[in-house]
Parts: C-alpha cells; structure tokens; sequence
C-alpha cells in the first residue's frame, strides 16, 4: 500500500531507513482493515512529494511487523512517529488533516 515515494519499512530495513537516515523520517504505522489509515494514505502521498528529499515517509504494516508496533508503544493506528537523528521527535495518533500533518513535518524538514 505504499507508493511510489513511500518507503515499507519491515523488520530487516528499519534500522537503515530509519534509524540511519540522515533525513528526517515519518512513519505511518498502519492496518489493511483500518478505514482512518486509508484516508491517511492519500495525504501521505501528496506529503511525501511535496517533502522529497527533506523528508522521507515510511509506512509500518502492524499486522506484518508487529514487532516494530510493541517496540514503539503502538496502542492505535493511525499512528504516525516522525523520527530525527534516529529517535522520536513526535508522535501523531488518529487522523489529522494535511496541514496539521505538514506543519509537524516543517519543523523537521532538513
């Protein structure tokens, strides 16, 4: 479910994509039978273009990697982490609007 500049983050490329990443990262950690994250999904695909390559935007399967889920406290989806430097700069639970969503992503943006 994830696009063209929407990184699936698993297990085995977490650490790379995100924990290494020089830019900052959003990632989405989502579920095929969450209706919120499907709305999400559009804006995060305007969000990635629009921030390509001073932000990247990663998308975490709960169901596929539950793993990633427990390690970061994920309690509901839509959630959305956005990484700088490798730990968690903030932490956007449930649906929000572009704006929103892009004003947490300015304050990152490199």
């Amino acid at each position: 479910m994830a696009g063209a500049n929407i990184v699936t983050l698993t297990q085995a490329n977490f650490p790379a994509e995100v924990a290494k990443s020089t830019l900052p990262v959003l990632v989405d950690f989502w579920a095929e039978w969450c209706g919120p994250c499907k709305m999400i999904a559009p804006v995060l695909e305007e969000l990635a273009s629009e921030f390509e390559g001073r932000v990247k935007i990663g998308k975490v399967n709960i169901d596929e990697h539950q793993a990633l889920a427990v390690e970061y406290g994920i309690r509901a989806i839509p959630t959305l982490l956005v990484f700088k430097d490798g730990q968690v700069a903030e932490q956007i639970v449930g649906m929000r609007s572009k704006k929103d969503l892009k004003a947490s992503l300015d304050r990152v943006a490199v």
